[in-house]
Order: C-alpha cells, then structure tokens, then sequence
C-alpha cells in the first residue's frame, strides 16, 4: 500500500497498533480511538484539504462521498490483499483495516469543518463503533488507565488464547461479526459461526479463500459504519453516497485467485486417488501429506509474489 503524502499510511501503522493493543486485548477499542488520533488525525485534515484542492468544484456531500469511495476501497484491499493467506497475518490485517476506517471517520468530521485532533473525535469513534451510547461514557472511558496485566508473554495455551480473544474482539469492532438484525435469532448466531468456521477450515488446505471473503465483509461492514458516521455528523444519510451491494475490482481479482488457490489440493488429492498412492499401506497419510503441502505452496507463492512486487519499482 502507497504512503500517503504527508501522512503515515494505517496499513503501515498496523504492526504498531498490534503491539500496543496486545498488552491491553480488554481495552482495544479504546486504544485504538487514542493510537488512531495520535498518528491519523493531523495526516486526516491535510488529506481533506488535499482533496478540496484537488476538487474545488465539490460541495461538501461530493466530498464526503469521495471520501467514503477512497477509503471504502482501501478497507477491502486491506481484506483482499494485505491480510495475506495464513492466520498468522489475520491480526496485523485486521489492525491495517480498523486505521482505515478511523482514518475515513476523521476525514468525514473535517470534511465538516472538525478539528481531526480534537479529542473529541476519539470519543466519537467510539461511539459510531458502538462500543459507548454517547460520547460522555467514551469520554470516560478513554480518561481511565487501565492497570498493567502484562505483556501476553504467557507461554504454550495461553499465549494463543490471548491472541484469539484479541483476533475476536478487532473482527466485531471491525462490524464482521455484527448481527444482522437487532434481535437476531439462534439461527442466525449458528449460521454466521457456521460460515466462519467453514471458511477456517477451508483455508487451512486453501489459505487464500480468505481473501474474498474478508473482502467482502470489510465492503459491507464499512458500507454501514459510514451510513452511521454521516448521520452522525451530518444528520441525515448521504444521497449522493455509492448504494447496494457492490463488488471493488479487489474483490473480482480476490475470488479468481481464491477459486484458482483450490485448484491445487483438488488436483493434488485427485491424482492421489487415481494413482492409488499409499504409506504403510493407507492412503490418509498421503492425502494429509498432500493437503499441507498444497497449502504451503499456494500461500508461499503468494507471500513471494507480494514481496516481489513491492520490492519492483
């Protein structure tokens, strides 16, 4: 992802974020709010004066909606292409795409003529998140210190449990595991842990079924979050704003390479079958053999791909 000019860009802050949020998982949220006004806000109101440079023609909707357009594209490249097609880099994905959507919040309150560093907008983050009810607890909250737990240093379970709890807490501040209706039945419940869980477990032999579907849960999570942000700020939901389920070109290109990544251990345990290969005289340690490897290959060649284009000038 480019930097920004004049700004630090949230996907390259997003190792820092990781590691600051990790000594504290209880209190992400409003960690993320401090970290997000710290090093987005100045970079936030200079974006915006950019853009009205650039646009002087657009009036203050045409550029709230420039706005959501950039930064809602950014969210889902950060879904379909920086998470990467391993778990290990689920948290640092997740942190890259929770900056983006502070970062937009921030432009849109200085598209309104807002200070992009006033403390108020950590506040107000908060709340369009749906962590507070009003800006008077977030205010609060943000003001308490919360008392030092330690690093997750924890060896063995705990370490990882640490971490799970973290990856779950950022995916429903993140709105991919907000329900989809105010009162959603069990059924509902059942059937998003459901996808979730068959989407792990997929990508474990094809990591990068991942990236679709991170994709398009960041577009349809942010899509909501600033419908939210400009009622908030504006008072009314945003005419001119991009509505309807809509596909980025990231998306298109995520899903390609998804379906083409189960290819691999699709072919890999077809020609197990056909060729009857067998150790010790059964055929499952072949096929285990098979699938892990297929996913070693496909997402190596995927993080060497990466590594190679932004390493070309």
């Amino acid at each position: 992802m480019r930097k920004e000019a004049g700004a630090e860009a949230p996907a390259g802050l997003a190792g820092s974020l990781l590691r600051e949020v990790a000594a504290e998982p209880g209190r992400l949220p409003e960690a993320l709010a401090s970290f997000a006004l710290r090093r987005l806000g100045p970079g936030a109101g200079r974006a915006v004066e950019s853009l009205r440079a650039a646009h002087p023609e657009a009036d203050a909707a045409a550029l709230r909606a420039l706005v959501v357009a950039r930064g809602r594209r950014r969210v889902t490249a950060e879904g379909a292409f920086v998470g990467g097609p391993f778990m290990l880099f689920i948290p640092f994905a997740f942190c890259g795409a929770l900056l983006y959507q502070a970062r937009m919040i921030l432009e849109l309150a200085a598209v309104g003529g807002l200070d992009s560093t006033d403390p108020e907008r950590a506040a107000e983050l908060l709340v369009l998140q749906g962590v507070y009810d009003d800006t008077v607890t977030a205010h609060a909250a943000l003001s308490v210190t919360a008392p030092s737990t330690g690093r997750p240093g924890r060896r063995g379970l705990g370490r990882w449990a640490a971490l799970w709890y973290l990856v779950i807490r950022m995916a429903r501040l993140l709105g991919l595991m907000t329900p989809t209706t105010d009162t959603p039945r069990w059924f509902v419940r059942v059937g998003q842990i459901a996808l979730v869980a068959a989407v792990f477990l997929v990508g474990l032999v094809a990591p990068l079924v991942w990236l679709p579907y991170l994709a398009v849960s960041y577009w349809r999570a942010t899509t909501e979050l600033m419908d939210r942000a400009t009622v908030f700020y504006v008072g009314s939901p945003d005419l001119r704003a991009e509505r309807g389920a809509r596909f980025a070109p990231a998306m298109g290109v995520a899903m390609v390479r998804a379906a083409g990544s189960l290819l691999v251990p699709a072919i890999g345990v077809f020609l197990v079958v056909v060729a009857d290969l067998r150790i010790a005289g059964g055929r499952w340690p072949v096929l285990g053999i098979v699938l892990t490897s297929s996913c070693l290959i496909t997402g190596g060649w995927w993080l060497w791909r990466r590594r190679r284009r932004r390493r070309t000038p």
